[in-house]
């Protein structure tokens, strides 16, 4: 099916669904180095123009990739609840996104229809979408999830400690872990991407985590992000796996490229949940899964079939959603320039994908980061930070000085979680919160610096 718009005089045409769509992005390099963007601005404000009346019934019967031979696609449409769907039925994408922006549209309106939006939706009413709008629609909706901790619910904003290492050594690891506890952090998960993807290193990383868990008694969960079948391996070995990490991506052939299949990600949730069953934790909810996503992974694995890289977004997180996570993260500018080129760029895709999250369903956090060759700074990643805390984001990250030192880009740090709850009136996880106004670290949410020195004393005894 094509569309068109006429703007004084001029006519812009677009072949079908795809093309439209990816004209009306907002500028990505990403969609410029796969020749998708816009030529000009008229041409996105026309394709802006005819999307807004595209009925949204359209995308069910216009997959954009071809469910026949894409198994995302064929989980988007089985999925979908065509129930649900009926309030939304006669709408045009313009109509939705008023609905959306709607003081009648509420949290509990909007978690009825969830599972009646597909990605494609998500993806097209935020192209027409202000950062304001992206903000004040997201902000309305909370999704709680739940595995030793609660996450997600208003007023709590979380913080994942991710205390990489560059050699993957035990006791620097531990040491930045503890540290971002003793600043509060780490109700999300504390989760290490390791540098070697050995079961060895990823059971040890493992171990070590729950020793820190059980011996400070923390309500929160651990993470080796490896890939998912070697923390499986682990598994196997008796590793105990809170959560079960992997990178997905919008397309069959894109997941293909990470070496996992949405059969491997089932099993996995079976074998991780059956393993819960089996240890002494007070578990009080089985959402065992992190996912991360993040735009351009699909087109630098060249398996984007044509489609821009936030539609594609918006797939890679039907696919998380799937599985029913306990936790997904969009990484938003850690893919490179090549995919968001500057400071604006990185701040509208991280809005975007924070917003599409929601609307999904998804337990959204965001890694507020950018690499070094990148037009952004430390600042950027500040009005980042700010807008998606007034979103109501569920978690970012907490790297030690906002610069990880093993992946090579920066992110958000301990210093600034912390201020951004003290200047938004945000808390930590109900169940962490009390542990450490228990432990004395903090006291009506603020953080008491005496007290640091008691909890890296707890350090010699992880390490034994």
């Amino acid at each position: 099916m094509a569309f068109a718009h006429t703007i004084r005089g001029e006519r812009f045409a677009f072949a079908d669904l795809r093309e439209l769509l990816a004209k009306a992005n907002e500028p990505k390099s990403g969609d410029e180095l796969a020749g998708l963007a816009a030529h000009s601005e008229r041409q996105r404000v026309a394709a802006k123009c005819a999307l807004a009346d595209v009925p949204l019934s359209t995308f069910l019967r216009e997959p954009i990739i071809d469910p026949d031979r894409d198994d995302v696609s064929r989980l988007i449409l089985d999925s979908h609840d065509i129930h649900s769907f009926q309030p939304l039925q006669s709408m045009t994408v313009g109509e939705f996104r008023e609905y959306l922006l709607d003081d009648q549209s509420n949290a509990d309106t909007l978690r009825t229809i969830q599972r009646a939006i597909t990605p494609e939706i998500a993806a097209a009413v935020a192209k027409l979408m202000s950062n304001k709008d992206l903000v004040f629609a997201a902000a309305k909706v909370r999704n709680i999830t739940r595995c030793r901790n609660t996450m997600g619910e208003r007023g709590v904003f979380g913080v994942r400690i991710q205390p990489n290492h560059p050699a993957d050594d035990l006791a620097g690891i531990l040491v930045s872990a503890v540290d971002g506890l003793a600043y509060g952090c780490g109700d999300a998960v504390i989760g290490v991407n390791p540098v070697t993807d050995s079961v060895e290193t990823v059971g040890a990383i493992l171990r070590l985590l729950d020793r820190l868990i059980e011996t400070l008694g923390v309500p929160t969960q651990a993470c080796c992000l490896a890939h998912v079948s070697t923390q499986l391996a682990a598994l196997e070995r008796g590793s105990p796996v809170d959560l079960l990490f992997q990178s997905v991506a919008g397309t069959q052939a894109a997941n293909n490229s990470f070496g996992i299949t949405l059969s491997l990600l089932k099993e996995g949730r079976t074998r991780v949940l059956e393993s819960h069953r089996s240890r002494a934790v007070n578990w009080i909810g089985n959402q065992v899964m992190y996912f991360e996503t993040g735009q351009g992974s699909a087109l630098s694995a060249e398996s984007h079939h044509g489609v821009d890289q936030l539609t594609l977004e918006a797939r890679a997180q039907a696919v998380a959603r799937a599985f029913d996570p306990f936790l997904v993260n969009s990484v938003v500018g850690f893919i490179g320039p090549e995919y968001l080129a500057d400071e604006r760029q990185i701040i509208r895709a991280g809005l975007e994908d924070h917003f599409m999250g929601k609307l999904l369903g998804l337990p959204m956090g965001v890694d507020v980061c950018y690499t070094n060759h990148a037009d952004a700074d430390q600042n950027s990643a500040d009005n980042l930070l700010i807008l998606l805390a007034t979103a109501g984001c569920n978690y970012v990250m907490g790297v030690p000085c906002a610069d990880d030192v093993m992946l090579n880009y920066q992110s958000t740090s301990y210093h600034d979680a912390a201020m951004v709850r003290k200047l938004l009136g945000l808390s930590p996880a109900p169940e962490f919160r009390n542990w450490l106004e228990s432990y004395g670290i903090t006291a009506n949410d603020r953080l008491i610096s005496s007290r640091r020195p008691a909890i890296m004393g707890a350090m010699a005894k992880v390490l034994v």
